[in-house]
């Protein structure tokens, strides 16, 4: 296999970086693992299947990506479209996805950024894409209530509606900052309750090509990522409980998909 099965890649990009998640109350927890993750052009996503054994785009391969793993389960480019229509948000522009891949065909993707530009190169808005271990999935649409551009770094704020961990209750907000550069890229996820800071978490990665070498550096280095993620997921809900931090039951998720904070 060499560089030419790759070139229809060649806007792709991987991040190789880490997660970082800390709790500051009842107890002190925290933990930090090597990650990486792709970052994906929307306009290239047509719901055809393109790649090689190394990596695919709708089909499978050791290194995979599918757009029925976004949105409503289906073509994810008319998805993000219309998800912003319906906002009022022209973001008629290139559109970036940073998600985690399927690896040996499979994926839990606990959180997934879509970044949304006018034709002008603006970010107007950022769109950060939740699923739970419920198999359930609700979308944060984050933007400036006039429509102005979102400035790099900036503090965009959304309520809490949507469960993910029986350790935290649906209640409170989140506050994100994004910070990006051509070498890399870091989302900041922080989580308020009535008390104050509750959680700090970030995801960051340097980027690399997508091709042949990136593939298998991201293969040897994480030959099972994402089964990791979900375990790693059970492995801190199960300290937690062994510290008797308070457990709170899944309510019913939220009547609309999706959280508009532009209004």
């Amino acid at each position: 296999m060499n560089g030419a099965s790759f070139r229809e890649f060649a806007d792709w990009r991987l991040a190789f970086g880490e997660v970082r998640h800390r709790r500051l109350r009842p107890v002190e927890h925290a933990f930090r693992y090597a990650s990486f993750f792709l970052r994906v052009p929307a306009h290239r996503l047509d719901g055809r299947p393109a790649g090689n054994l190394l990596f695919g785009l709708n089909r499978r391969a050791l290194l995979s990506f599918r757009e029925r793993d976004h949105g409503a389960g289906g073509a994810a480019l008319p998805w993000i479209r219309g998800l912003l229509a319906q906002a009022g948000i022209a973001a008629d522009g290139e559109i970036w996805l940073h998600a985690f891949p399927r690896v040996l065909g499979y994926a839990f993707k606990p959180v997934s950024f879509w970044f949304c530009h006018d034709r002008a190169g603006n970010r107007l808005a950022i769109v950060a894409e939740v699923n739970n271990t419920f198999g359930e999935r609700h979308c944060y649409l984050l933007a400036a209530p006039d429509g102005a551009p979102l400035r790099r770094g900036a503090e965009l704020r959304a309520a809490k509606v949507f469960h993910v961990s029986p350790f935290c209750s649906v209640s409170g907000g989140y506050r994100f900052r994004f910070l990006e550069s051509a070498e890399r890229s870091v989302a900041r996820i922080d989580h308020d309750d009535d008390e104050g800071p509750l959680l700090l978490t970030s995801i960051s990665g340097r980027y690399a090509a997508l091709d042949v070498a990136g593939c298998v550096r991201a293969l040897l280095a994480h030959p099972l990522f994402t089964f990791g993620v979900i375990a790693r997921i059970h492995l801190q809900a199960l300290r937690l409980w062994l510290r008797r931090v308070p457990f709170h039951r899944k309510p019913a998720p939220p009547a609309q998909a999706a959280s508009n904070e532009s209004n």
